[in-house]
């Protein structure tokens, strides 16, 4: 089981790409586990939170001008971002503002286990995460209004009930674990990351599967969306290096990289549904969450490589 893990970890760009195919060719492939994400992403959570115990995220907490700086870098100008690149690809709108709402989403569930992968520092990741999404709520509705003209209706208790369960008690769980039986859990450390690797994919193929019809249906359009997606995605990286200029830390920047860089899309749709929006206002996000789960593993691979180099 060990090597299996392993070999899922150490190929997951190529599985990556397999099971997004494979999703989009034979949706019924993931059929059955679209209405189980929620799990799959607290499953994803509670692995990774094993990795680091209550002194990593005490360590974390007093230091609360990181959470600032990932505060501004994930709220401001990613949002001005996702404003510029739905103006680029789209005009106006629906996909618009689609785009732009995308911008101003809060750091993806998943990004612990990429920076877990890339050597960063998994206990900041994780914090900066759950803050992030707590905040999501009272600051996207101010920033889709400023942008757009659209008020937004605030789904509160959807989100914060969606934060406890699939943030909250996955992590403080795995943290207690890791604390109360340190070394138990720390003899099988080498299996976590091809854990979090195969639910990532299963996460994978749950997004795909209920969004292949929509995605097929654009026709040759679906790459315009996607080129959309892809381009606030790398400029997410470049928003993420800058934090460079006050972060000297290695793993802490690996941790900065993938939160800035990574969307919660299924916010997106929280937000879309409760404010009887179009629909097509959460498609953006929806193709985001599939280029994102593409580029991260390789970022994440060729962080590693360069590490061992140097």
């Amino acid at each position: 089981m060990r090597k299996l893990l392993h070999s899922i970890e150490s190929r997951l760009v190529v599985w990556v790409v397999v099971v997004a195919a494979s999703g989009l060719v034979w949706p019924v492939l993931g059929a059955w586990l679209a209405s189980s994400i929620s799990v799959l992403l607290a499953l994803l959570m509670l692995v990774i939170s094993l990795t680091f115990d209550a002194r990593a995220v005490q360590f974390v907490l007093k230091n609360p001008s990181k959470q600032v700086l990932a505060l501004f870098l994930v709220y401001v100008p990613m949002t001005l971002l996702g404003w510029l690149t739905g103006r680029w690809f789209f005009g106006q709108g629906a996909l618009a503002d689609g785009q732009t709402l995308l911008g101003m989403l809060p750091t993806d569930v998943s990004a612990p286990l990429l920076v877990l992968m890339a050597k960063g520092n998994v206990a900041l990741a994780a914090v900066l995460n759950a803050v992030n999404t707590a905040l999501a709520p009272f600051i996207i509705p101010f920033l889709f209004l400023a942008m757009t003209g659209v008020e937004l209706d605030v789904p509160l208790w959807t989100i914060v009930a969606e934060l406890i369960a699939i943030v909250l008690l996955p992590t403080l769980l795995g943290v207690w674990l890791r604390t109360r039986f340190t070394a138990a859990v720390a003899r099988y450390d080498s299996v976590y990351a091809g854990a979090g690797s195969l639910l990532y994919l299963l996460i994978l193929l749950a997004v795909i599967a209920p969004n292949a019809h929509t995605i097929v249906g654009y026709g040759w359009y679906a790459w315009v969306i996607a080129a959309a997606a892809l381009c606030l995605n790398m400029a997410g990286y470049a928003v993420g290096l800058c934090a460079k200029l006050w972060i000297a830390d290695r793993k802490d920047m690996i941790a900065y990289l993938f939160t800035v860089s990574k969307k919660e899309f299924s916010i997106a749709a929280a937000f879309v549904a409760a404010s009887g929006l179009p629909a097509e206002v959460a498609i953006p996000a929806v193709f985001f969450a599939i280029v994102q789960m593409l580029t991260s593993p390789l970022v994440a691979r060729l962080l590693t490589r360069h590490a061992a180099r140097a």
